[in-house]
């Protein structure tokens, strides 16, 4: 596994569209405007690929212009990280502009660089850990950068930060807060914070051991669900297999895997279709434990569990939820193929590349 260097003072950074094209859409600029700035506090210079600023309907029409933005993100010698815009559900649609490009894969073996963002963007993940790289389910631009609040949240600034060269941290725990979802994302809203709640629980063992430890890998749970069905794209499923894109079961022998969902807040009757299908696919029978998600809005929270211990049907495989990743403000940053030892004696996941 090939692991980026952190980003240093003077980096660019490339701001990429590979799912949805709303950071062209008017109603983000503002959203442009606030994360330039911070990433220019810390000494980035962002960089704005060619197509990422071209709109919804030209890039959903366009995937190819999506896959040139990121791989010559790749061939710049010069860029150092690449920042995923925003989420969306169709980046599965850039797996043969890439996976069959010599030098695009040429260019990520030999010039690794870090990568972050989530949702729709676990794709992409998926095909950079096959390729050999590194990436970080992690803040992405418009959500986190972009976040109108006055500040970006305390927690999830420090996830941003780890990426930066000299704030390296190694272990996560809990954020003492967690925040709503907004319902008004306009430029009238900038300075308004968002509804906070007291963390009453936090990382929470549902069962199994309370110290195990293996090779993070996942991502999110509806599109791991839609990568080995037809449920959203008829051609998704056909897609991503020809890639091999869901790891075999070999692949998740002592694993950690992570999973969460998206802001669509999927039923507990999908939800439970979603787990037994990772179910189907032997990933609980070979997996040293799983990590889970705080819900947005903690939507069904007592339902999800209900669901995972029932579903799952191991006893003995270690579960702990409401972790602060994913979908849910706020988010930490979880390194793909990188180690982690959870530890819920001490409530803190120590992470090791």
């Amino acid at each position: 596994m090939q692991y980026a260097r952190k980003l240093r003072k003077g980096d660019k950074v490339a701001i990429v569209s590979l799912s949805s094209g709303m950071l062209g859409e008017e109603f983000c600029s503002h959203n442009i405007e606030i994360g330039v700035k911070r990433l220019k506090e810390y000494g980035l210079e962002p960089v704005f690929m060619p197509n990422a600023l071209k709109g919804i309907e030209y890039l959903q029409t366009h995937p190819q212009a999506r896959a040139k933005d990121l791989k010559d993100a790749f061939l710049d010698n010069s860029i150092a990280g690449i920042i995923c815009a925003i989420g969306g559900d169709d980046t599965y649609r850039l797996l043969p502009y890439l996976m069959e490009d010599e030098e695009f894969i040429k260019a990520v073996e030999e010039h690794p660089k870090l990568f972050t963002g989530f949702s729709d963007t676990t794709i992409n993940h998926l095909m950079f850990y096959k390729l050999g790289l590194s990436t970080y389910y992690g803040p992405n631009f418009i959500c986190d950068l972009g976040e109108i609040a006055d500040e970006m949240l305390p927690y999830t600034k420090r996830a941003f930060e780890s990426y930066l060269e000299g704030n390296e941290s190694d272990e996560i725990i809990s954020s003492d807060t967690w925040y709503e979802e907004r319902e008004d994302f306009s430029r009238a809203a900038i300075g308004t914070e968002r509804k906070t709640h007291k963390e009453e629980r936090g990382f929470e063992l549902l069962q199994g051991s309370e110290i195990f430890q293996g090779g993070l890998l996942g991502g999110c749970l509806e599109s791991l669900y839609d990568i080995l069905t037809n449920s959203r794209y008829e051609d998704e499923k056909e897609v991503c297999e020809r890639y091999d894109l869901f790891p075999n079961k070999e692949e998740w022998i002592g694993k950690i895997l992570f999973i969460e969902t998206c802001e669509e807040k999927p039923t507990p009757e999908l939800f439970e279709r979603e787990v037994l299908l990772l179910k189907e696919k032997g990933v609980f029978d070979v997996v040293n434990g799983v990590l889970v998600g705080k819900p947005q809005d903690e939507a069904y929270y007592q339902e999800y569990k209900d669901i995972l211990i029932r579903v799952i049907d191991n006893e003995k495989l270690p579960i702990v939820y409401n972790v602060n990743f994913g979908h849910a403000m706020p988010r930490c940053a979880l390194q793909y193929g990188a180690v982690a030892k959870v530890d819920m004696k001490q409530k803190k996941i120590y992470v090791n590349r």
